[in-house]
């Protein structure tokens, strides 16, 4: 049995992984108290409830194994992507580094997202393997989704080992997957779940409108993806220049978000008429010009048959409702036959064999659409490799933050396993 500690614990899904091969948690942190508690409640160890930063490491009882799968927010780029420049979590893994300073531990399992690889010009990534070499360990990674282990759901992790005597030992084609196996989210779902949350009407609303707008788009059209229902009838220029650039007197001879008339006296009354993402001082990019250009031109060439249902969009009151993203290609134009999500960049619609990324927000939790409801808490911990009896936040919002900001407790066993193989203490 080896001894492990579990840092920016979570959850717990390095505990139950590590648990789960025999080994032993001597030490646990975690900053928020709720979450301390269910670790507590789940495991039966007292949690330092903590920030990391506060912690007297000569405290920490003599380890084998240190896991953290620390803060991903800055590296992310579902946040802002600030890494080590982010004041409160960019400089955690300096944390981790003093404790393994101290204490020297034999082996090492962190868990990332896959974009620390690359933020700022791999200069992130180069901080990390050199801190960790220059204490002696061996470095080595990669990056895996739960749907390569059989589990739909895709969520691509980067998982990095280290052992001070060398990794000669292990290799991460060793691990075993199931790489081109179907996998399909209805494997997961239960028959009868308890506690579901449904979709309220306003959601449903919107899906009823955006079904009869797909309905009206001739059979043989592609419908492209994204659509933007604000270009819907837009007329302002955004190829050769921007509105921002332009004069007020020139930009009033055209329409801005559903056909609006931008004859405005002032360029800030002509520019609330525009969408968000068209407000900007500069050049738009190629693929905001190509988005728009799709989305008008499918609009003009059916503007007959879309015309009415094009009102009902401009009436949705949250802009990222008016906004598609069909990413099932020519599969049966019927919304409710797939997985769902209302994203910041759009409504999504997905084929329902692997589940998106569990994400920390409780309104982007995958929808299932012939269901009307979001995917039930035993669900997504059976996406996340935990037991469906593991004790959660009771409130909706905490539960799926913590869920979504867990590491898979199926992989971390995996690579573990291969990792400390023929190292067990007595």
């Amino acid at each position: 049995m080896l001894k492990f500690v579990d840092l920016f614990a979570g959850l717990g899904g390095f505990h139950l992984a590590l648990n789960e091969l025999g080994h032993k948690c001597v030490f646990a942190c975690e900053i928020d108290e709720k979450l301390s508690e269910f670790y507590t409640d789940n495991f039966g160890i007292e949690v330092e409830k903590t920030d990391i930063r506060k912690i007297d490491i000569k405290k920490i009882k003599k380890f084998d194994i240190l896991c953290a799968g620390f803060p991903c927010q800055p590296f992310s780029k579902a946040g802002k992507q600030e890494g080590r420049n982010d004041t409160e979590r960019g400089t955690l893994f300096d944390e981790i580094v003093k404790i393994l300073k101290h204490h020297k531990p034999e082996y090492l399992i962190l868990e990332n997202v896959p974009f620390i690889r690359k933020h700022d010009n791999e200069r992130t990534w180069k901080y990390i393997k050199s801190k960790l070499e220059e204490l002696g360990y061996t470095i080595d990674y990669d990056v895996f989704s739960p749907h390569e282990f059989g589990i739909p759901q895709h969520r691509e992790r980067i998982f990095i080992i280290g052992c001070q005597s060398g990794l000669e030992h292990f290799s991460f084609g060793s691990i075993p997957t199931l790489i081109g196996e179907e996998v399909d989210i209805r494997t997961i779902l239960d028959t009868h779940p308890s506690e579901i949350l449904k979709l309220d009407e306003g959601r449903l609303r919107c899906l009823e409108i955006w079904q009869k707008f797909i309905d009206k788009v001739p059979k043989k059209v592609k419908i492209p993806v994204p659509l933007w229902g604000m270009e819907f009838g837009a007329t302002y220029p955004y190829e050769e220049t921007f509105p921002y650039a332009m004069k007020v007197k020139e930009l009033a001879q055209f329409k801005g978000s559903f056909g609006v008339p931008l004859n405005f006296s002032k360029k800030v009354d002509q520019l609330k008429c525009l969408p968000s993402y068209a407000r900007v001082d500069r050049t738009f990019p190629a693929w905001k010009k190509r988005y728009i250009f799709q989305s008008r031109e499918l609009y003009q060439n059916y503007k007959r048959e879309l015309a009415v249902v094009v009102k009902e969009i401009e009436k949705l009151k949250t802009p990222s409702w008016q906004k598609l993203e069909w990413n099932v290609g020519n599969r049966p134009r019927n919304i409710k036959d797939y997985l769902l999500q209302f994203r910041s960049s759009g409504i999504r619609v997905k084929t329902a064999d692997l589940a998106p990324s569990i994400v920390t927000i409780i309104t982007q939790v995958p929808i299932i659409g012939w269901e009307n409801r979001y995917l039930s808490r035993t669900e997504v911990l059976k996406l996340q490799s935990f037991p469906v009896d593991f004790k959660l936040p009771k409130n909706d919002a905490a539960c799926f933050r913590a869920l979504g900001n867990a590491v898979n407790v199926h992989i971390v066993k995996l690579i573990a396993e291969q990792l400390l193989k023929d190292k067990k203490k007595k």
